[in-house]
């Protein structure tokens, strides 16, 4: 269960206290992006400008003036070409989690191309930070009904926490039967979900992504409000650097709801989350969840 930030019981203090949220960024380019994959193809990644350097150091400066920490879970790919950049965020406070390293989607994987894949990215970023790696992000929140032994493989690599699961109904993903605050689906596993909002007898996108850059700021941060101080709970929240990129190179061939969705109010992003950073208390995810 979440570590308690309140001091006592379930509900939000009467002396205005804030609950601490989690703020996690996945550490990934515009060209890993899930929906890009039948027009970018992997072989052509290496040929591709990369901007993650320029968009992560963009985000670092961002926590740094709001005095925030944050998990970033990084794509082994990325920390192999870009090692000082890992470091960097280590450096600054910050806790480095993985993202896998291929960003394949663990239900396209077999169990075992899976943990060898998130072993791999285990073990390149702890070489480079000298930090143990306690948490794990699959690509595209990749887990679900199909693929339960997902589970058994990231307490095998040894990670202690699990943040794949996004409790909500979506083409491309989702797991909306799941627990939508931190549980353990296997002992010695935590599983916390991306932040959902209960409403209307459903699960609501609260925890950023693209839901963020659609909806008005209002709503999102209605909902997150209404997670920490009607259910008491911290709130879990993520985004891309490159969601802060609107120069990024356009991917021709793409679908119109795959750019819709990747390419929508780009431009506004970044203030966006210092509204964010400003409305809300933030902290790293292994901060405000693991018990030590």
């Amino acid at each position: 269960m979440a570590r308690d930030l309140r001091g006592g019981s379930g509900i939000a203090p009467a002396n205005g206290a804030r609950l601490v949220n989690a703020l996690s960024i996945d550490v990934e380019d515009y060209f890993h992006v899930s929906a890009f994959e039948p027009h970018l193809h992997r072989e052509t990644w290496e040929r591709l400008p990369c901007r993650v350097e320029r968009n992560v150091e963009r985000v670092l400066t961002l926590l740094a003036g709001a005095g925030v920490r944050a998990t970033f879970f990084v794509l082994g790919w990325v920390a192999e070409r870009y090692p000082r950049l890992v470091n960097t965020i280590a450096e600054a406070g910050h806790e480095v989690a993985s993202h896998g390293h291929d960003h394949r989607r663990a239900v396209d994987q077999s169990p075992a191309a899976f943990l060898e894949d998130i072993r791999r990215a285990k073990s390149v970023l702890e070489d480079i930070t000298g930090q143990a790696v306690k948490g794990y992000r699959a690509p595209s929140f990749s887990f679900g009904a199909r693929n339960p032994w997902a589970f058994d493989c990231v307490l095998e690599a040894g990670y202690r926490y699990s943040s794949s699961v996004y409790p909500v109904r979506h083409d491309h993903y989702g797991m909306p039967e799941a627990p939508r605050f931190p549980y353990s689906p296997r002992p010695g596993l935590l599983e916390v979900p991306v932040t959902t909002a209960r409403l209307w007898n459903a699960n609501l996108p609260a925890g950023g992504g693209g839901y963020f850059r659609l909806f008005p700021y209002v709503l999102s941060r209605a909902f997150l409000r209404r997670v920490n101080q009607v259910e008491g709970m911290p709130a879990v929240f993520y985004f891309h650097p490159w969601e802060l990129d609107p120069q990024q190179p356009r991917v021709p061939g793409v679908a119109l709801k795959a750019r819709f969705r990747h390419y929508l109010n780009l431009a506004r992003t970044e203030r966006r989350l210092e509204r964010l950073l400003q409305d809300f208390a933030w902290d790293r995810v292994d901060q405000v969840f693991l018990k030590d």
